[in-house]
């Protein structure tokens, strides 16, 4: 049988340590979180790779390094309230919920927002809950969120989601430019968005964020 504790430990000591993330509540989420579990059952075994791992239909969970480095620069604090964009089975939403005071997540897929619902209530996180429905809407009924955290690429992020950022919170997410992606923290001022680069990243571009083609004549 697999020995998933000690591949969750290589995993933080090879590919999250190295990459400069040391904020022990980060470290602390994803040891005891246990990632294995969020992952198509055929691959189990390719939980822990520094790899994104297909969850099909051009979805992915995240790898390791590009997900922990998201988390320290967003720095996510015990008394915020969260929005995970693309959660996928939920393991992003259960790092999260070890993370802040409350979260809900968005999948777009009902099944598998079904699935991760009945993950995360299977480790206790009640403080955290999985909404189905159209990423690119978010989940304004619940918001305004410190925090929006985009478990994917986007070309453009529309107004609908930064609406739902509340003022001084913050939104993480990849930019697909080219062959090296690009991941920007934007901080709200005043209704406005200002965005830091943070560091380089790919991911498929989550649908609903894709740039609309521009017609001309």
């Amino acid at each position: 049988m697999a020995n998933y504790d000690a591949r969750r430990t290589m995993m933080v000591d090879t590919q999250i340590r190295p990459s400069d993330v040391t904020k022990f509540p980060i470290i602390d989420a994803m040891l005891s979180v246990p990632r294995e579990k969020f992952v198509p059952d055929e691959l189990k075994e390719a939980a822990y790779i520094g790899e994104h791992v297909s969850l099909g239909n051009g979805r992915v969970l995240l790898e390791p390094r590009t997900f922990a480095k998201m988390l320290d620069f967003v720095d996510v604090q015990p008394d915020e309230n969260i929005l995970d964009i693309g959660c996928g089975l939920g393991y992003s939403t259960a790092v999260l919920a070890s993370l802040a005071k409350f979260v809900v997540a968005v999948e777009d897929d009902e099944q598998r927002a079904d699935e991760a619902q009945s993950l995360l209530s299977e480790l206790n996180l009640d403080q955290a809950v999985v909404v189905s429905g159209a990423l690119v809407e978010g989940a304004a009924k619940s918001g305004p969120y410190d925090v929006v955290f985009i478990e994917g690429a986007v070309e453009v992020l529309p107004e609908g989601i930064t609406a739902q950022i509340k003022d001084n919170g913050r939104v993480i997410a990849i930019f697909a430019e080219g062959e090296l992606g690009v991941v920007r923290v934007g901080y709200k001022r005043d209704g406005r968005l200002h965005w830091r680069f943070a560091f380089n990243a790919t991911a498929p571009i989550l649908p609903g964020f894709e740039k609309k083609p521009e017609f001309s004549l």
